[in-house]
Formats: C-alpha cells, structure tokens, sequence
C-alpha cells in the first residue's frame, strides 16, 4: 500500500511512528515534557575543554527551564561564566579556573501553564589531582619471622586506578604466598626474612582516566635477624587473618558485577588458603587469584549467592572466616506508569506504577516536581506532570506520567483528499487517525460508487484505519471517514485506486560458467502500465543490494533486466536475485551462479614406502571449483642431467590421492602434481622433498636397431640409446656383438659409448647376427635379443629377360618380362622400372624427340600396363630391376606402334562431344568438316538431317548442343579439300547413356536372338560354300562359327566400313561384330572404352578388336 500525495505520506508515517501510544497533536496544549537528560555522573576530565549539562524539553505552550543545585535553586543565566542557549535548559560548563565551584548534585525541571517535568539527576565531579601526603616514614622494624603490613593508603581520584609496589629503581616488587598485595593496596607480609630488609618500598598509583601516576615515599623496612643456631629455633605460630578481620563478614554487590572475596593470613610457615561455599560446590565461574587469596566469581547471579568459607592453615593450625555474600539488584520496573493520558472530565484516573529490586524500592510520588499524595479527582485543574521514583541502596530510577484532563472535539489527524493505491489481490489501508476526549466513534462509508464495507475482507482497526483484504477492482472508487462524539462531528475523504500486480515472467536460471568469462543473467516482468517509469529492476547477491556504477572498472552492469557480469571470478559466485519492483508491489526470482575454474595447487605432498626403486606419493587434494577432477599429473624434475625441466612420469584417476612411483637409479629426484578437470589443466603444486635413489645396473638394452649397408662390403649399425635418465648410474657404455649367419665363427664384440658403428669388409648382401647390451659400472643389462641384417647391398648384375608387349588399345600396352633371379640381385628386392619413349610419329611420319617415362613397380612383379600412349605412334620400351642399391642394367629396347584412334563421347542431357582424328591422305589442302545428324530412335526410321560446316584443318572434336534429350542420333562426318568433301563415315550415340538395370533387363533376349540369326546365317553360308566353292572359304567359316560361339563373350558393337579396295569409293555399310578371341577382361574393358577410330581417309575404324586375332565380317 503506498499514499499517492506528498503530505499524506507525511503523515501517515507520522501516525505510525506512534502507532503503540498516543498522539496528541501539536495544536493541542500539551504538558512538558522531558526530551533530553542530562547525565547521571559527569567527571570533569582535566584535558577536556568543556562540560554539558544537557535538558531538553518539548510542550505547548513551549515550557522554561530552571535548575537546582545540591537542592537549591540555581540559575544558570546568573552566571556569567557559562554558556546558554535560547529555548534550552542546556548549558555548558568551560574549564576555567574556577570550575570546581560548580562542583554537585544537578536536577531540571522544565514547566509551562499546564505542569512542570524534572529530570534524572546529574551528579557533576570536579577531581582534584591525586597526591599521596608528603610525610616522613620512620622505617619498620621487625624480628624475623614476625609479619608486617605496608600501607598504600592512595589518594582519592577517577577510577578505574591501579596500585602496585616498587623500588626506587622501578623494580617490581617480588610477590608469592609469603608477599602479597591486596585489594586496597597494602603489602602483606605473612612472615618476614632477611632479604625482606631494603630501604625502597614504594606504592605507586595510577589514574588512567586522567593519565596520572603517583609515588608514596619510600618506606624502609628493617628485619632483625633472629640469633638462633637454626631456621627450626625461630619461633613458629599459627595462622591469623590480616584481612579481613573478625570470623565473618558481610558483602552485597548487584547482579552481573564481579565477587570478589580477599584472605591474607599470617603465620610461620606461610599459610595456604583453601576456599569452599558451605553446603555447595563452587561456581564454575569461580576463580583463584593472588597465589589463592583472592577468590572472584565473574557476572554474578542470585544462585550465587550464600555462605563462602576461606581457610589458612600450617602445621601449627588453622583460621576459617565466613563470608555472607547477598546477589541485590537495582530498582527495575514492573509496571511503569503511560507516558501520557487525556481523560475527559469527571472520569477515573489510575496511574499505576510498580518496581522490582533486592532489596524492595521504596516508591516516591511527586506532581509538578512536588511531593503528592493526595488522589485524582479528574478535575481541569489535576492536569499536571506525576512522576514516580523507586529507589535503592544501589540506585533510582525515575519515570513520568502526563495527565490531561480535558472534553475536546474530534480533531482528524490525517490528511483529507488523500489518494491510495495498491495492487489487485493485495492488502489496502486508508488512515482515519482521531484525537477527541471523549473517544469518537468511526465509521466508513463507500461512495461514487456506493457500496457495502461487509464482509471478511473489511476491517476496522481502533485507530480509525480502514483495511480492506485481497482488494479487487470493485473496491476502485471514492470512501468516507465520519468521526463524532459529544463535543462534535468531523469527515474526511479518500480515492482508491486498484493496480495490476507486478509479475516476473522470465526469471533467471541457474548458470555454470567459467572464470574469466562474462555470464548473463535475464529478469523480465510484467507490470501495470501506468507504473512504467516507477518500475525499478534491482539485483541483489546473496541478500544483500548490488549496486551499479557504470564505470569501466565494475563487475556489473544492468541493461533493461539483463545482469551482465564482465570477467567472471570466485568471489561472484552466489545467490542472485532479481527484484521487479514498483511503488506498490513486487516480485523476485533467484538464481544460482557457479563458477567452474581449473583445479588449485595441491597440497601437502609426502613421500612414503621408500625403496631402491620405487615411493609412493600421496597428497591433498585440491578444490576442484564445481568441475570434479579427471586426472592427475605427475611429474619429476632431477638436478644432474636436466635440472629445472619438469616432465611427466605418470598419470593417475582424479579419484585418487596418492600414487606409487616406479623411479631409476641414481637419480636425485623431485615431484610435483597438476589437477586436471574438463576447465583445463590447474597450477603445479609446490615440489616435494627431494628423493635420491641409490645406482644400479641399467634396467634395458638399446631399442630400434636398425643395419643396413649404405655400401657394399659394410654393414652400418645404429641404435636408439638409453635416455639418460635410464643410465641408473655412472660409466654407461654400449657392447655390440655381431657375426655372419650360418657360419660357425665366434661373436666379434666392441665397447663404446657412441650408437653406431660400421662393420667394413663383410661379403655383399649376406645375413649377420646383431646384439647389443647397455652396461655401467654396477654392472650389465638383461641379455640382448638377437637380431638379424644384411651387410651392403650392390646394383644387380642382370637384366630382365623374354620381354613383350601386348596392345590393347591406341593408347595402353601390357607389358610382361621374366622375373631376374635372387642370385642376380645382389641385394634385397625393391621392384622393376619400365622406361619408354616416342621414336616416330605414325600420322606425319616425322621422328620425335625423345623424352622418357617411368613406371615404377615395388615387389615382385612379371607384368604392367603402360598407359597414356599416344595413338598411332612408334615406341619403344625397356625394362629394369631395382635393390636398395640401385638400378640393374635395362634389357633390349622393345619397339611397338600403337593404332589409331576416335569416339563419340561425354553423351549429357541435350549434348555430346565427337572426337576424331584427320584422314592420312587428304589428297590436297584439308580445309574443314561437314557434319550430318539425325534422330533414329529405337528404329530404323530417320528424322530430318541436319548439317554443321566445321572450318580448320586443325579441329578434331566438336561439341553438339540442344539435342533431344533421351535420344539416339545418327552422326556422318566428312573431310573436306577446296576440290569438295570426301566420303562420309557414320556413328551412332544417344543423348543419354542407359540405365545399367535396362541393359541388364535385355541383355539376354538380345543374345539370344542375335545368336540365332547369326546360326541360321552361317549354316546357309557352309550350305553354299559346300555346293559352289568346295574347300575355298573353309577358313572362313570356321572363323564364323567361332565368332557365332564366342558372341556372349561379346561387350559391344560398332559400324565398320571398307571398301572393295583402297581405290574405290565407300558403296555400302555393313554391321560388324568383333571381339577379343584371346584376352583378360582389363584389356577388354580397356578396347570397349577406346571405342571406334578413323582410316586414313577419315572413315572410323571399330577398335574392339585384339591385334593378335581378329574376327570382321
């Protein structure tokens, strides 16, 4: 709930501020009344400049002030000295001179018409500088073994003080069970000695408050020694007290304060002291001092109180005194009277007062300041200021009640026209606060628009307020306050206005992120909308406000809701808490923010379980800042070979905390650990103690043998030596052991501390035997394992014999050779190497220069295929073996020629690309190409013929667009002279290649058939060759049956076209099936994708055939 309008705030605060008593306005005449007291002691300290006496009243008409001093009047605008003050009863003492003339016992009372208040009062101490007398201490004398007392007597002053004993010299005085101060300062002998004797016994005196110390005169003591033979002849007695005296005493102190209870006996031997509390045990508080004669209980309690004993005693005796210990109190209320009453005129008046204490306070009635013991008869003129003072031997305590005794109208104390607000479903309270005598009666009223206040959700308070419970928009609206009693009526009115709540609809979540990072934290709310500029995001952590500064060195920064907190550290981690607040009302929501960070350092690492060759280390594990550890790392540092390199020497599970170390010999060693989590890797811990393992022979041999023989007749041997931290002590040395396999001859052996060597004169390429053993002067490693190698290799001394070349198509040959023998190698095998190169061009007839190629084969290999050869051109071809030597000697150049080539190709979409080669013979200047095409289908139906004119001699491929797409096209290319175009060649190709499931689909069917027609075609050709030409086309036929037998073998087919002879022109074109009557299926596949070429008079030629036999019909 919240008042809208200024004043109304104003005033509403200020009736709550006294909402538990009552409240009389300042137009009303009031009573005085005491505000300020002075204070009850005020010592006046010698280095302070001033002293105040405060009294400060309030009342209507304002009241005067007056002073008594010591129980006279005293009035301090009489005195010139002091300082005043207008519409005050303060006044200020100045440190002069004659200070000590105000010196006593100070009341104020302050009075106006209607009665007069007094205050506490003051006690106001001038001290006088503290001063032991100046007299002449005539010194003591006693006989040794008697007891003497050395009065303190110290001079009055401001306590706390202190008093001790010393000499002249500034020296302590010696305290024991024999000699002791007491409480009052004086110095307890119990019994003398000799070395009691000494001129310079001296109480000093010291007054903190006033920084002060004082020093009695010396007072000399002399002790007659006794004239016995012997200690034992001195005269012994029992015990008597020298404090306090008598067998009993009394003491009373208040509750709280400290007991002390003192006991200092004489006699010889020196008395012990023994406490007890009759008939109990001692508090647990309790507490001996002073060599046990001072007992002190601290904070004392009633319980505490009762009959305490202390006991001197020594082998003569013993004295007992009682102490009757009483725990009093001083005066406390039990019932202190009201401050302030009104009372109407007529009525009863009770002013009840009570105090508790121990012993029982005596209670003193004054009004106005007066004795009064007459009673109340409600009366105008008992209109007054009583006051009620309960007193002790510990204390007194004074209070004050105002009575007035009056009729007065309904006066309404809060604002009219006030506005209130709060939100819907909240609590609502509208103020009607009253002063009248006799009381008013209230009463609410709802109007514009009208309404009942009936219900549980209206209440009405005694203070006149109006609360109204869950408020709901229908309470929106104007209500009236009427007030009256028999003096008078009086109203005042208010507007209530109902607002929607404030809601949080996005709060933040809980959030773990990393140091150093920046985390956002988002708060969004809803609110009423005419609060908008009201509306506040506050953000607290852990409870308490963050404020904002927007300053480049805050951690926070706060943007419409969004908390954003820059370089995150571990002091941000928390509770945070998002306030959307208005004038009304407002909601929170919390969040919980981790922050994750690598581990810290470990801690207290301790080396245990030490032996030879291995420790166990254990430690403290860190604080794994909300990421729990994965692993440790240990590592090692030695001060011999890299001292101050840390490396690492084992790894271990983050679950553990302590690890067993396996170490080499003759090492001085160190460790450290390094926490790792899913953050990252944290700081290495503080090295441990240093660790130094006694030397040993080495635990391993060299690994990673390697022999080879960079030259013949030598054999080359190097190793991966020991690390030298492997050394496991000092003088390590290598033994190498070797000999030739296979021959019964002893080892040769060599000592050295290099890793390698090279064994010279050894047959070329022959199997060794190889060891080697690490050794240091504590003795030899494990026994080596023997390892095999070859001394060094030569170049082979033959070449490859029975090489061949099979073409496969224009651009491919495989070649095959026979492989050398392992005799000749004279090393181990590496492969063979196929060089070849252009001699002649087969088209121009022009040689070509030369330029090599290779192909390196690894392994044993027989056979290759040489690749990316040029068609229609000469070659030729060697062949060589390899070792890790070198290359052999090549064998005879094998000369080959590859055929011609052309093809139809890159079939797309709606494109293709034909490539060809120009004819041989051109019989002129080759001018260009004519190009016909048309679509064929699936059919031998033909569409319309179209004709592309290329020019250039030099162009041999052309790219057809905007073809049909899935179409099969017909293609005729011509050359072309100035004297016209020669004769046409035909391909076929499609647009689209088909589908390996269609072919698949029709493979067979198409076999079939084509198997049948070709049969039937050859029996009616043996039919007719029998009959007409016996004997002349046997080879034929023959040739036929095998071609008709081997057709399922067949990959594809093209068209070929000759003539009668090379003279006449192309009559006719015929289908054609060829195929590989020898071959693997890699030279197959290898002629189906080289496809058809060009004669040379620029017809194509169907290159399916093998150069080693072939089939055309």
């Amino acid at each position: 709930m919240r008042c809208l309008g200024g004043v109304g705030v104003k005033l509403l605060l200020a009736a709550l501020s006294v909402g538990c008593g009552l409240h009389i306005p300042p137009q009303v005449e009031q009573l005085p009344t005491i505000i300020a007291q002075p204070p009850r002691s005020l010592v006046a300290l010698p280095f302070e400049d001033s002293f105040t006496l405060m009294c400060e009243a309030k009342g209507n008409p304002i009241p005067v002030f007056w002073w008594t001093k010591d129980g006279q009047d005293f009035n301090p605008y009489r005195e010139s000295s002091l300082i005043k003050y207008n519409n005050s009863g303060s006044f200020v003492i100045p440190n002069t001179k004659d200070l000590a003339k105000y010196q006593g016992r100070y009341r104020c009372y302050a009075s106006n018409k209607l009665g007069t208040a007094i205050s506490e009062e003051a006690d106001f101490t001038v001290p006088s500088a503290p001063k032991f007398p100046k007299e002449k201490i005539e010194p003591i004398v006693v006989n040794e073994g008697d007891s003497v007392v050395l009065e303190c007597n110290p001079p009055k002053g401001i306590p706390p003080f202190q008093l001790y004993w010393m000499t002249i010299g500034l020296q302590h005085i010696e305290q024991n069970e024999r000699v002791s101060m007491g409480l009052n300062g004086n110095l307890y002998f119990s019994n003398t000695v000799q070395k009691d004797s000494r001129r310079d016994y001296c109480c000093f005196a010291s007054f903190p408050r006033i920084r002060t110390i004082v020093q009695k005169n010396a007072v000399p003591v002399v002790v007659i020694p006794c004239m016995c033979s012997c200690e034992t002849d001195i005269v012994q007695w029992k015990p008597n007290f020298l404090v306090p005296s008598g067998d009993h005493s009394q003491t009373y102190l208040v509750k709280d304060e400290e007991l002390e209870l003192e006991c200092i006996s004489e006699g010889l031997p020196t008395p012990t002291i023994e406490w007890t509390k009759v008939g109990e045990k001692l508090p647990k508080r309790t507490n001996i001092k002073n060599y046990g004669k001072l007992l002190t209980i601290s904070k004392v309690k009633e319980e505490d109180s009762g009959k305490y004993a202390c006991k001197a005693k020594n082998s003569f005796g013993e004295a007992v005194h009682h102490f009757h210990v009483a725990v009093e109190e001083p005066p406390h209320w039990v019932k202190e009277p009201t401050r302030s009453q009104v009372v109407t005129i007529g009525s009863d008046v009770r002013i009840e007062c009570r105090a508790g204490g121990r012993p029982q306070p005596v209670l003193t009635w004054r009004k106005n300041g007066q004795p009064f013991h007459s009673e109340l008869k409600a009366q105008p003129n008992d209109t007054a200021v009583y006051q009620c003072e309960a007193s002790n031997r510990h204390g007194s305590l004074l209070a004050t009640a105002n009575i007035m005794v009056m009729n007065y109208p309904p006066l309404i104390l809060t604002q009219d026209y006030l506005e209130y607000a709060t939100v819907r479903g909240k609590s609502v309270t509208m103020d009607c606060q009253v002063f009248s005598s006799p009381p008013a009666n209230i009463n609410w009223k709802k109007e514009d628009p009208e309404g009942l206040l009936e219900g549980e959700r209206f209440s009405f308070s005694q203070n006149g307020s109006l609360q109204i419970h869950t408020s709901a928009m229908e309470d929106i609206g104007k209500y009236v306050c009427f007030v009256t009693n028999s003096e008078g009526t009086s109203t005042i009115s208010a507007e209530l206005y109902i607002k929607d709540p404030t809601r949080i609809t996005t709060p933040p979540q809980d959030l773990k992120i990393k140091r150093g990072s920046t985390a956002e934290l988002v708060c969004q709310a809803e609110y009423d909308q005419s609060l908008s500029r009201e509306l506040e995001i506050l953000w607290q952590k852990d409870g308490r406000e963050i404020y904002f500064n927007y300053t480049d060195d805050s951690g926070y920064y706060n943007d419409e809701g969004i908390l954003q907190i820059i370089n995150v550290s571990h002091s941000d981690k928390g509770l945070y808490t998002c306030i959307a607040k208005t004038p009304l009302d407002q909601d929170s929501a919390s969040a919980r923010l981790t922050v994750l960070d690598v581990p810290d350092s470990s801690v207290q690492l301790t080396l245990s379980d030490q032996r030879d060759r291995s420790v166990r280390l254990q430690w403290v594990s860190p604080r794994d800042h909300n990421s729990p550890i994965t692993e440790y790392i240990i590592e090692y540092e030695e001060s011999h070979w890299e001292p101050g390199t840390w490396r690492v020497l084992l790894r271990v599970s983050g679950n553990q905390n302590s690890a067993p170390l396996s170490l080499y010999g003759h090492i001085d060693y160190q460790f450290r650990i390094t926490a790792v989590n899913s953050i990252g890797t944290g700081p290495p811990s503080k090295p441990s103690e240093r660790y130094k393992t006694p030397p040993a022979a080495p635990d391993r041999n060299p690994e990673n043998v390697e022999i080879k023989g960079h030259l013949p007749h030598q054999m080359d041997i190097t190793w991966e030596p020991l690390m030298p931290i492997e050394h496991n002590g000092p003088g390590l040395e290598y033994q190498l052991s070797y000999r030739q396999l296979g021959v019964e001859q002893s080892w040769s052996e060599q000592i050295m501390k290099r890793h390698s060597f090279v064994v010279k004169d050894t047959p070329t390429f022959v199997p060794y035997e190889v060891k080697i053993q690490a050794r240091n002067q504590h003795g030899w490693a494990p026994e080596p394992r023997v390892l095999i190698g070859y001394s060094g290799e030569d170049l082979p001394l033959l070449a490859p014999e029975h090489v061949s070349a099979d073409i496969l198509n224009s651009t491919a040959v495989r070649v095959s050779w026979s492989p050398v023998p392992p005799s000749r190698l004279r090393g181990r095998l590496g492969g063979y190497s196929v060089h070849w190169w252009r001699t002649l061009s087969l088209l121009t007839s022009k040689e070509v220069p030369a330029e090599k190629k290779l192909l390196t084969l690894s392994g044993n290999r027989s056979l290759a295929v040489v690749p990316e050869l040029k068609p229609f051109t000469e070659y030729r071809l060697t062949v060589s073996v390899f070792n890790g030597r070198g290359s052999g000697p090549s064998s005879r150049p094998l000369t080959f020629r590859t055929p011609q080539g052309g093809k139809a190709t890159n079939p797309q979409g709606d494109s293709i690309t034909l490539v060809w080669a120009p004819p041989l013979e051109a019989n002129g200047i080759l001018t260009g190409y004519r190009l016909h095409y048309q679509i064929i289908n699936n059919t031998m139906n033909v569409d319309g013929l179209y004709t592309v004119n290329i020019d250039g001699p030099d162009t041999t491929q052309w790219v057809l667009h905007d073809l049909t797409k899935d179409s099969q096209y017909k293609f005729s290319l011509s050359a072309c002279t100035l004297a016209g175009c020669g004769p046409a060649v035909s391909e076929d190709g499609g647009t689209a290649l088909v589908s390996r499931e269609f072919m698949s689909s029709r493979s067979w069917i198409v076999g079939i058939m084509c198997a049948l027609a070709l049969l039937t075609l050859a029996v009616l050709i043996a039919c007719f060759v029998t009959r007409n030409h016996a004997g002349k086309y046997a080879g034929t036929v023959q040739l036929i049956v095998e071609v008709i037998l081997g057709a399922q073998g067949m990959k594809s087919f093209c068209f070929v076209f000759n003539s009668d002879n090379d003279e006449k022109p192309l009559r006719s074109s015929l289908y054609s099936l060829e195929r590989y009557v020898k071959g693997d299926s890699s030279s197959l596949d290898s002629s189906v994708e080289e496809g058809c070429r060009f004669n040379e008079d620029g017809s194509f030629i169907g290159e399916y055939t093998s150069h080693k036999q072939r089939a055309s019909m």
